[in-house]
């Protein structure tokens, strides 16, 4: 099948799913964690053929901008199922699968540049810890979202609509550290092993990646250690979170849509 076509299915499954469970939140339908497991699934399953392809393209010691937003979005849909079978986080779905939608379609329609470097396992396990840290702490940040949301809402005495919906305000604080510290233990693995594995971290095409990478990991341990120390939490906590998933975002694509598409260096 045409990847413009799998890409196409995978966003009209993405949206059916994020729909529901917006409807949900709305209090207009009621919950179908089930249904909207099973849309997740099947448009993911539309997804990963494209990520294979990507990946099959050339030797590639890191991905370029289009394998790398096919496969972080892959892997963020993939933790979302899991988590969500242990913990109440499916309500990031409604943020999470569209965007995940969103970025399937443009990256097909981004290329692929090649490069002659075979994937080592140290590579490997870099690429692998970078993918699952950029998941978990971009479902942290739609989380962070609903939690704003929910905070604002409660204290304007909003109490009706999504508020009802969404877990309790304790509940939705713990879930989002829990989301911080494992994101956190995977982007110190990422960092770790990139500047063990890699020949130099800040080779001009990784610099910026590096050093912003970096950056996220000194904003969510200053959150982290505040959490615990000072007892931030609330707003703060929700501004913090979004900062640094912000900063990782333009350490993981920023750079590369630089060089790629604006400079078109492979």
């Amino acid at each position: 099948m045409p990847p413009l076509s799998l890409a196409v299915m995978a966003f009209i499954f993405y949206l059916g799913a994020a729909s529901w469970q917006g409807l949900t939140l709305a209090r207009r339908v009621p919950p179908r964690a089930m249904l909207v497991r099973a849309l997740s699934l099947v448009g993911l399953l539309c997804h990963l053929p494209l990520a294979a392809t990507l990946l099959a393209r050339g030797d590639s010691l890191l991905p370029g901008l289009s394998t790398s937003a096919v496969l972080a979005s892959a892997v963020a849909v993939l933790v979302l199922l899991l988590a969500s079978l242990v913990k109440p986080v499916l309500n990031v779905a409604t943020g999470l699968l569209p965007l995940a939608g969103l970025t399937l379609l443009l990256a097909v329609g981004l290329p692929s540049p090649e490069r002659g470097t075979g994937l080592t396992p140290g590579i490997a396990l870099h690429a692998l810890s970078s993918a699952l840290a950029f998941a978990l702490l971009a479902i942290a940040a739609i989380q962070a979202v609903l939690l704003g949301i929910q905070n604002q809402a409660l204290r304007h005495h909003h109490i009706h609509g999504v508020v009802q919906s969404l877990p309790p305000l304790t509940t939705m604080e713990r879930l989002l550290f829990e989301l911080i510290w494992a994101g956190m233990i995977l982007l110190t693995l990422s960092i770790i092993s990139g500047f063990l594995f890699l020949d130099n971290m800040f080779a001009q095409h990784l610099a910026h990646k590096t050093i912003l990478s970096l950056a996220a990991w000194v904003i969510f341990a200053t959150l982290l250690f505040s959490h615990h120390r000072l007892g931030w939490r609330g707003m703060r906590a929700v501004r913090w979170t979004l900062g640094g998933c912000a900063v990782l975002l333009m350490a993981y694509f920023g750079s590369k849509f630089v060089l790629e598409i604006l400079l078109n260096r492979g």
